[in-house]
């Protein structure tokens, strides 16, 4: 069969032969693969600088997907870490860690929002008792990850959404998906706009967030108001030198939200209601199919404005 296939971790998946996989266990399902998401968290996969990567080579990168088993179901499926990915003509499922979807639905749009949509919708439902009112920053909103978390914000009922980051253009589209407020990092106002909120999704960490952190934090009303900051992602830096004080001066808890901090379990708890949601349409899904063929391509475009979705 052709897959995309890393040899080297310093250079592009190349499409090539490569061996068909076959299933072993009693939930094993070999399926073929109409669709897998070019997600940050599959770039690195690849590159071997994901914190669960095992050094294994030559591997086939793609964490998730959307395929069709033997029993002529539309499955989305979550992998697990090996050298056997989604983005192949076939590849080996675990049943128990998928869901079956509507026949109508679009694999694509599956494909391309699952992954970044779960980064919010976890968070909001695994890692923090989230009630509808809270109000919530999203810190990188003009991110894929970051306009999914807009939109699950204000699904699950929070009362102000205000959404910043740096793309102005990105950021002038974000109240038709449930802003209700917009902030340019580039400008100062945050400290004053998002003062009182009650959750953070930061999907930038770095600099940013030390500086959007100690602006709303100096600016809070009441300090005494819990304030919950969830570090998803860190595309503006992999550290965040947090002074001391903003730990004590007000009633602010840390805390991350990924593989590990959020178990298995809890992950494949969600699967059903977030590809229900995506699969009727409820989520806005900015996507771009790109035939596998064309992996190095599409690996080389790095097109931060749509989900590049691999279709075998």
């Amino acid at each position: 069969m052709k897959a995309a296939v890393v040899s080297s971790f310093d250079s592009a998946p190349r499409y090539q032969e490569f061996s068909v996989p076959v299933p072993v266990g009693d939930h094993e399902m070999l399926v073929d693969v109409l669709a897998a998401g070019l997600h940050p968290r599959v770039r690195s996969q690849a590159n071997g600088s994901h914190y669960t990567s095992t050094d294994e080579l030559p591997l086939v990168p793609g964490i998730d997907g959307v395929g069709r088993g033997p029993d002529g179901r539309l499955r989305y499926f979550v992998l697990l870490d090996t050298a056997m990915g989604a983005m192949a003509e076939q590849t080996v499922i675990d049943t128990r860690r998928s869901v079956v979807l509507p026949d109508s639905t679009d694999p694509v749009a599956v494909a391309a929002a699952m992954n970044p949509a779960m980064s919010s919708w976890v968070a909001l439902r695994q890692r923090v008792p989230f009630q509808a009112g809270q109000d919530v920053l999203v810190l990188g909103a003009t991110g894929n990850a970051g306009q999914l978390a807009v939109q699950i914000a204000k699904l699950f009922g929070a009362g102000q959404i205000i959404a910043a980051g740096r793309d102005p253009q990105r950021l002038a589209t974000l109240p038709a998906l449930g802003a209700t407020a917009t902030v340019p990092l580039s400008a100062d106002p945050l400290g004053q706009t998002a003062a009182d909120v009650d959750v953070v999704l930061d999907y930038l960490w770095g600099e940013p967030a030390v500086a959007a952190m100690i602006a709303i934090l100096t600016n809070r009303t009441d300090r005494g108001k819990p304030l919950t900051w969830i570090e998803i992602g860190s595309v503006a830096g992999a550290t965040a030198a947090i002074p001391s004080a903003a730990l004590r001066q007000a009633r602010l808890q840390i805390v991350g939200s990924g593989q590990g901090s959020v178990s298995t379990r809890e992950y494949l708890a969600e699967l059903h209601a977030l590809a229900d949601a995506i699969a009727a349409g409820t989520l806005d899904i900015d996507a771009r199919a790109v035939p596998l063929a064309n992996v190095e391509q599409a690996w080389a475009a790095a097109d931060a404005n749509h989900r590049v979705v691999l279709t075998p």
